[in-house]
């Protein structure tokens, strides 16, 4: 691992856009919240975007209202993509968000497209679409409306508790179709979380929301992600975490292990040099083959993990449920809609898992998954 420079390509002024004056506007809005941060807001030509064939992905497509992130996550892979928009994979990354403000509207028309056949869309597989951009332009009530009224399959990871503001919305597509959330918790140590990811929620706020989800009656999974070498990997730190998404109330339970791929690897290399020099050079022997951790210590730390969750009542996910063929989307039919809600419920028992696993599963085995290449892509 480099450890010299931060690796980031200087950015473009805050007040400069890579699209032109003329497709983009620069915005700054009101409120602590969004104190230091700039949003480029353009109209996208697509949202829906197509997860390339060799891609380990267990979905094809996927929708991002967003790029950059303000949750600020140290290791975030996607830091790399808004490096090559020329926003910066550093302090960039973190306050210069990209807002698809046409978003809502260019999915709707998108899934009525006689060429769509419904296939699952998995959202916050670049950046998190609850992060704190969202609690000022609301995109996601019209996103999650738009899949509602296709009732198109989804699939929902975040970091973020604005999540619950949808929780009507989430509930309503969940009659009509096959939805899965995530939240995503790598581990419950505070100091690690304050230094780790600055603007994130605490994960015990996080383990909150999958508390609600499930009082709502939408499972939710903890993807624990990311494990932490060396910092969060104890036996002791393992089982805190397993222990807190299972009394939160967590379907399932799955590890990934943190990988740095370019443009992160930089940026989390200068975080570990200033927070912790003595781990500096046992991270460069670790990931001395590319972005991801040993396979051994992969299995290692899956194990450990799927261990726990058997222990504290929950599991991984069932990376064999049977996912439903796709047809052609069905009609905003109140008499269609009904049937489906009906048969929804016939469908849901204690003993049938939901077929739609959630974004834990995808880890399921090594924990090793690369993100989704190519796409707009997501922590």
């Amino acid at each position: 691992m480099r450890r010299d420079h931060l690796g980031e390509n200087p950015p473009a002024p805050a007040d400069a856009s890579p699209w032109g004056a003329d497709a983009a506007t620069v915005r700054t809005l009101e409120g602590p919240e969004f104190r230091g941060v700039t949003f480029h807001e353009i109209r996208a030509r697509t949202i829906l975007d197509r997860v390339p064939g060799a891609s380990r992905m267990p979905f094809e497509w996927t929708v991002n209202p967003y790029r950059g992130c303000a949750h600020a996550c140290v290791y975030c892979f996607a830091r790399g993509a808004h490096g090559r928009l020329g926003l910066g994979t550093g302090p960039g990354f973190d306050s210069r968000i990209v807002v698809k403000v046409n978003a809502p509207e260019l999915l709707a028309r998108q899934l009525a497209s006689r060429h769509w056949q419904g296939a699952h869309i998995a959202m916050g597989t670049d950046v998190d679409c609850y992060q704190r951009a969202e609690a000022g332009y609301r995109l996601m009530p019209g996103i999650l409306t738009a899949l509602r009224d296709r009732a198109n399959p989804f699939s929902l990871l975040t970091k973020g508790t604005l999540i619950l503001r949808d929780l009507e919305l989430l509930a309503q597509a969940a009659e009509v179709t096959e939805v899965g959330v995530s939240v995503s918790v790598g581990f419950t140590d505070e100091e690690l979380w304050r230094t780790l990811e600055p603007g994130t929620p605490s994960p015990h706020h996080r383990l909150d929301v999958v508390r609600a989800l499930g009082e709502r009656g939408i499972d939710c999974g903890v993807l624990m992600a990311p494990v932490v070498p060396f910092l969060g990997d104890s036996p002791e730190q393992l089982r805190a975490t397993v222990r807190a998404a299972a009394e939160a109330g967590a379907v399932s339970v799955t590890p990934l292990v943190l990988h740095l791929r370019p443009g992160a690897r930089e940026w989390f290399t200068a975080w570990l040099a200033r927070r912790h020099p003595g781990l500096v050079g046992r991270y460069e022997r670790m990931y001395a083959g590319g972005a991801y951790a040993p396979t051994r210590y992969q299995r290692s730390v899956t194990r450990q993990v799927h261990e726990l969750a058997a222990e504290f009542g929950i599991g991984p996910a069932d990376r064999a449920a049977p996912r439903p063929a796709p047809g052609p989307p069905p009609t905003r039919d109140p008499e269609h809609l009904a049937a489906l809600r009906a048969r929804r419920h016939a469908e849901r028992s204690p003993d049938t898992p939901s077929s739609t696993p959630p974004f834990g599963s995808i880890t399921a085995g090594t924990g090793r998954v690369p993100p989704p290449r190519g796409a707009l892509h997501a922590p």
